[in-house]
């Protein structure tokens, strides 16, 4: 069975195939609405072939259709039917917890990915939960305000990697993980990895939108 990931993000949509070695992208942003999201999808990927979709999607999913529309997306998205659109069988998974699926190697794992916001999910025996950490309050906003693309752009680089030590010290100690997985766009701007984290890739969200077909992780 070949599968299709999809990885939406708030500046790229991004699109990797069971048996391709390189993925395909193109420029997502606030005009990206789900109809033309796959229609861009249906013709960069023409020349692949494929029997299902997984999606990553930057906000809440139930039952493989997005909950609420996307903060840096355009309109339309929230109960979109991705299974209809696309006429293959599609599963659709909150973003981060599609790239903790992939960086997942066992015991209780918190995943936290630094881009334009907080992505979070829980992972616990292959079973993956997703989390809105990212929406608590913290200081004066939220922790996404401080350790997202905002705070970063805010405060400095220097100031936003305390901030995310900080962060990751307060969540272990209230989920307490086995270990944290730190994934994102932005944790290669990290010079030192808090304690007891290990850094994620970008491609494990491929791997984890591959391993949602599979019968055990």
């Amino acid at each position: 069975m070949n599968v299709l990931v999809i990885d939406i993000g708030g500046t790229h949509v991004k699109a990797l195939a069971t048996g391709q070695e390189n993925q395909r992208a193109f420029v997502s942003g606030p005009t990206l609405s789900p109809r033309r999201m796959v229609s861009k999808i249906r013709k960069l990927v023409a020349d692949w072939k494929y029997d299902v979709v997984s999606i990553g999607y930057p906000g809440p999913v139930l039952r493989d259709r997005p909950v609420s529309e996307p903060c840096n997306l355009g309109t339309g998205w929230a109960g979109f039917n991705f299974t209809s659109a696309f006429k293959r069988p599609v599963k659709v998974m909150n973003d981060a917890a599609m790239q903790a699926l992939g960086s997942y190697r066992g015991g209780k794992m918190l995943f936290l990915g630094l881009g334009t916001g907080l992505g979070s999910a829980f992972v616990v025996n292959c079973l993956v939960e997703p989390m809105e950490l990212g929406h608590l309050p913290y200081k004066k906003a939220t922790f996404e305000d401080y350790v997202g693309i905002r705070g970063l752009e805010k405060h400095g680089e220097r100031k936003w990697q305390h901030y995310v030590a900080d962060v990751v010290e307060r969540l272990t100690a209230a989920i307490e993980p086995d270990e944290v997985v730190l994934g994102g766009g932005n944790v290669k701007r990290l010079k030192n990895l808090p304690c007891g984290c290990r850094a994620g890739d970008n491609a494990n969200a491929f791997l984890g939108g591959f391993r949602l077909w599979e019968e055990a992780v």
